[in-house]
């Protein structure tokens, strides 16, 4: 048994049973990724997929309860290397972040600066995606660590801590009528055409669900990941914004007027989340406690060993 022929099987299952996608995944040959899963198999005595002739069509019984020991296996070999360098390095690496561009942008700029001048030897690689991708990222061990709202507390490979809370805001060019309104209702905004984010990002569901549950239909006409892009058409008249807070508070360059909205939507809640079972190297847990200064390491650890892991 060799980690060469575990992730073979791992592949294999992770990318639909296709050898040729597993074989450029491990830099080898079909042949040779075939060869390694019929080995171990052999060495097993038993079949861990089930087959079409040559080709792999699913996991075996067996497969099923044999997949999740090594991904375990393979976890705590990466979680042994980690370890070891850790104390060999322990104040140099690289430190994989996945977030969303308004995280990246507007929240996270002062908790990396901080963390670089106490680890001026760790490098930093920003990932920007959507949080259903982030996840997929720190599951795959891509990403060290995922920042988003929605989402990452729904993912079972996922531990998840709160960090900050945050708001939406109405923004509108100068002389816009609901600035003449003292509180601007859902019913009110929806008079007008609405830009924000696309489903998925920066806390969208809670707009969503605010004019669902007030049963008021609202004309989204345009949406986008960006809150600058979206900011440059309000202020092109095209419609009324709805972005996060943060993103006006740090850059009106559009000299858009805000328009106060925690009457209307929830709060949203960014999450901090790093895959079960991950070894975290010392300036991980620095990094997590730059953007959640609320909690201590043991608290951390303590997360990490709860089977609930949502801090």
């Amino acid at each position: 048994m060799n980690f060469q022929q575990l992730r073979s099987i791992r592949e294999a299952a992770k990318r639909g049973y296709n050898l040729t996608e597993v074989a450029n995944a491990l830099f080898t040959s079909q042949p040779g990724v075939s060869r390694q899963i019929r080995e171990l198999e052999e060495e097993l005595e038993v079949d861990i997929f089930e087959r079409n002739g040559k080709r792999l069509t699913g996991l075996t019984s067996p497969g099923k309860e044999i997949l999740p020991i090594i991904e375990r296996l393979l976890l705590e070999a990466e979680n042994l290397k980690k370890a070891g360098q850790d104390y060999a390095r322990e104040t140099q690496g690289t430190l994989a972040v996945a977030t969303t561009h308004t995280q990246a942008r507007y929240a996270l700029p002062r908790a990396v600066q901080a963390f670089r001048e106490n680890f001026p030897d760790v490098r930093i690689a920003l990932q920007q995606s959507s949080p259903e991708h982030i996840a997929d990222w720190v599951i795959s061990g891509k990403a060290d660590i995922g920042i988003a709202t929605e989402g990452l507390s729904e993912f079972d490979e996922l531990v998840s801590f709160r960090s900050y809370e945050w708001t939406h805001v109405i923004v509108v060019p100068q002389g816009h009528p609901l600035l003449a309104l003292d509180t601007v209702s859902l019913h009110d905004l929806a008079a007008y055409p609405i830009i924000t984010y696309d489903k998925g990002f920066t806390g969208r569901s809670h707009i969503d669900e605010a004019f669902d549950k007030a049963q008021v239909a609202a004309d989204i006409v345009l949406t986008a990941m960006d809150s600058d892009v979206i900011q440059q058409y309000v202020a092109l008249g095209m419609g009324v914004g709805l972005i996060a807070s943060m993103a006006i508070e740090h850059h009106n360059t559009h000299h858009l007027h805000p328009i106060q909205a925690t009457h209307l939507f929830r709060p949203n809640i960014a999450r901090i989340a790093v895959r079960r079972g991950a070894y975290l190297r010392s300036y991980m847990y620095d990094f997590i406690q730059q953007l959640a200064p609320q909690l201590s390491r043991e608290d951390i650890r303590s997360a990490l060993s709860d089977n609930n892991g949502k801090g």
